[in-house]
């Protein structure tokens, strides 16, 4: 795999506003603007030295409180051509929530939106962070202050900048838990996108137009997806809120081709029954955040007529590290294998390596001593990793640069993985260990299954049993009965769920993962 030449990540653009600079670099579709690269290039270049101007210097943090429009576009490589550190922020955020991520980040300066700005206002009287308005003046001071003849000087290319510099310091969503700022430095990032550009054929080429309706502030929007155009110059479509209809009519209306979603949005999609003619223009559908039922998936791919790739991420990963588009191997509820130039190996509970070692490399590439198809927790090892969590680096990838993730899988006879469980999601029934994923697999099996959560809840005899929340597909007729009767006739009994509710929607995080927390507090 060939290896970054840029060691700064907004390199990529000047290189793209380079070679194509009148071409169409994004289009903003909920505020109607668009951008050429060079446009956008010169934009970038005057707010990075404003941003200087201001009296910023390198290092300093700059949170995002914005939506997916062209000014979070614009900050995000501004704030990384002046050599600080860009701390996105999630925009559904309470005060309080924003308050502490300012507070512990040790931000400099807020980018908020109309939006956002009651939010980031009374976060900013809290903490020693500057508010900046896009749309208002003090957004436009700062690109007019660095245009001005006298305004800093801005390196470009290589010019002696270590890729080692923190770019992004990205609070984890904590749908699980306390979320942590997981430090992404410049070569952390470029490696991901050089990974997923050494996939063969390349999952974005420079003609395709891509939906960006994924929330910027995630890693996967942030690098997988913005990061990926900008190194292919792929037009970017933005798109601020996503509502199944009007996703569909930007679709048609600007000729997407590449479609990166997460599951809520193919339940959603499965619903509209002319969905083929309107994806009819599309080439690639790509989910992540969460695996997809097997009814979800032959559903949409039956409407669309379009195979659904599926893969595997984490904020610590920058965030891909595996996906079923590295053979072309489309299955429901696969994440597919390790993106070139990244390292997969099971591991035993033990904290021994045990099951085998994936590499991208036409398969495994050593035996193990676990029989084929058990589970382990994975571990990951590449240039893509993260330095570890601020501030001071803690638990991050160990002396031989290995990084366990928490995430428990096995692997098929393909040697493609398939996620079970985060080991924190176990539920412990009497002693004994209960997988969620392995009985929302069985649940799943149902043709009438949207999507399904697996939950423990309090009980006074085992200590927790088993709860399950089940969405049915669209039409379709599903009681608490049959999903009970289906894991009785294939799970052992303590795995069974005691208690099956049957709901019209599972809350979500913005990025869309099943927000177990939350179902753990409503079940209480």
């Amino acid at each position: 795999m060939t290896q970054p030449t840029q060691t700064n990540l907004a390199d990529l653009l000047s290189e793209t506003a380079s070679s194509r600079p009148d071409d169409i670099a994004f289009l903003d579709a909920s505020h109607g603007f668009e951008t050429t690269w060079a446009a956008l290039e010169s934009s970038v270049d005057a707010l990075a030295a404003g941003l200087l101007r201001q009296g910023l210097v390198a290092g300093d943090r700059v949170a995002l409180l914005l939506g997916n429009r062209i000014e979070f576009v614009v900050s995000y490589f501004a704030i990384l051509r002046a050599a600080m550190v860009a701390v996105p922020i999630n925009t559904a955020f309470t005060t309080a929530e924003v308050t502490d991520l300012l507070a512990r980040s040790g931000a400099r300066l807020v980018v908020a939106e109309e939006a956002t700005e009651l939010v980031a206002l009374e976060a900013t009287r809290a903490t020693p962070a500057e508010l900046v308005l896009v749309g208002s003046t003090s957004f436009e001071a700062l690109i007019r202050a660095g245009q001005r003849a006298d305004a800093p000087h801005l390196a470009t290319g290589s010019q002696a900048f270590d890729p080692e510099s923190l770019a992004v310091l990205l609070f984890t969503s904590g749908t699980s838990g306390l979320s942590r700022g997981a430090m992404l430095t410049h070569r952390a990032l470029l490696a991901n996108i050089a990974q997923l550009r050494a996939i063969d054929p390349e999952p974005m080429l420079g003609d395709d137009v891509v939906l960006v309706v994924l929330p910027l502030f995630h890693i996967y929007a942030l690098n997988a997806v913005l990061g990926l155009a900008v190194a292919t110059g792929a037009r970017s479509v933005l798109l601020a809120r996503f509502s199944p209809e009007t996703a569909l009519e930007v679709i048609v209306t600007h000729g997407i081709t590449h479609v990166p979603v997460a599951p809520p949005v193919l339940v959603a999609w499965a619903r509209i029954p002319d969905l083929g003619r309107r994806l009819a223009g599309v080439r690639t559908v790509i989910s992540g955040a969460a695996p997809l039922t097997r009814a979800l998936f032959d559903t949409f791919t039956a409407h669309a007529g379009h195979p659904v790739w599926e893969g595997y991420g984490l904020t610590e990963a920058a965030p891909v590290v595996s996906s079923t588009m590295v053979y072309r191997r489309p299955k429901p509820g696969c994440v597919g294998s390790a993106l070139p130039g990244v390292q997969v190996r099971l591991v035993e509970d033990s904290g021994v390596p045990g099951l085998r070692d994936l590499e991208n490399s036409g398969g495994w590439d050593a035996p193990g001593d676990v029989e084929d198809g058990d589970p382990g927790e994975i571990w990951v090892r590449g240039p893509n990793l993260f330095s570890g969590y601020w501030p001071d680096g803690s638990d991050g990838p160990g002396p031989d640069g290995w990084y366990a993730t928490g995430d428990i899988a096995y692997a098929d006879d393909d040697g493609d993985l398939h996620l079970v469980d985060r080991r924190r999601d176990l539920v412990i029934v009497s002693g004994f260990n209960v997988y969620p994923f392995e009985i929302e697999t069985v649940i799943a099996s149902s043709p009438d299954v949207a999507e399904v959560a697996v939950i423990g809840i309090p009980h006074a005899t085992t200590g927790e049993t088993v709860k399950a929340l089940v969405v049915a597909l669209p039409g379709h007729t599903l009681t608490g009965a049959q999903v009970s009767a289906l894991c009785e006739s294939r799970l052992a009994r303590f795995k069974c769920p005691t208690v099956v509710e049957i709901v019209e929607s599972l809350p979500h995080s913005s990025t869309g993962k099943i927000a177990r927390v939350r179902l753990r507090q409503d079940s209480l």
